[in-house]
């Protein structure tokens, strides 16, 4: 997995102040942009709102992330966050000859394990291939009329064949967050309880805010390393090591 913040909206944390201080302000918004110079200043007004909890002015901050060697399984898992932007690589257009895939740790761990799942990667790999070829060469007349009819025929080919590719599937995509849904996205995925591909990937992502925006996410992460635990029996009784993992990592 690779994550890198590609982009993000300048200066975030004077943005999410300037955006607070506007709904009381009288003073002109130029000037209330240069009151905010004082960086110390400002991330501690950040701070305040986060504890009076008014989070709206955050969602002017944005957040663009490049994700790279994740499975399909976990696309379907982060899309459920619905408040962000999303662009995927497309297995359409994309022939996924001789694709790679991810693997769970529980099965790398086992030789049997992992032996019944590459022969599985395989299987799937050799009939996506088989598909992609007899649905090309069966579309080919289709196309015929077209100088790259070839190239026509196998990508729509590829829209049928790629049902046979698994969720292991590798993948990679940008998606954009404002603060405020990364917030929502920290408190679900960085909790223990979270599949451990997506929780990999929100612990990656908070990583890399906190470069940035260091006050903004100061108090991110799964809601027991703050508050009490949300998860009722469900709990996963780990609190301490949570607490530890996110204010001393």
């Amino acid at each position: 997995m690779k994550v890198t913040l590609l982009a993000y909206t300048p200066e975030p944390e004077r943005v999410v102040a300037a955006a607070a201080k506007t709904c009381y302000a009288q003073k002109g918004l130029d000037t209330l942009w240069e009151s905010l110079e004082d960086a110390e200043e400002t991330a501690r007004f950040v701070g305040m709102l986060e504890e009076i909890g008014h989070e709206s002015p955050v969602e002017h901050a944005s957040f663009t992330f490049a994700i790279e060697g994740v499975s399909r399984s976990l696309l379907a898992q982060l899309t459920r966050h619905r408040i962000a932007s999303y662009s995927v690589r497309s297995q359409r257009y994309v022939s996924e000859k001789r694709f790679g895939y991810v693997t769970p740790p529980s099965i790398a761990e086992d030789p049997e394990a992992m032996a019944i799942y590459e022969e599985a990667m395989a299987a799937d790999q050799a009939a996506y291939e088989k598909l992609t070829a007899l649905l090309a060469k069966k579309a080919l007349p289709e196309f015929e009329a077209y100088p790259d009819a070839k190239t026509r025929a196998r990508k729509k080919a590829q829209e049928d064949a790629r049902f046979v590719l698994p969720n292991a599937c590798q993948t990679q995509l940008v998606v954009t967050m404002n603060a405020r849904s990364l917030y929502n996205f920290f408190r679900h995925r960085c909790c223990n309880r979270a599949q451990w591909e997506i929780r990999a990937l929100a612990d990656e992502m908070l990583r890399e805010v906190k470069k940035v925006a260091p006050r903004l996410f100061a108090h991110c992460g799964p809601p027991c390393v703050y508050g009490a635990c949300p998860e009722g029996k469900m709990s996963c009784g780990k609190a301490e090591q949570m607490r530890e993992k996110y204010t001393n990592g």
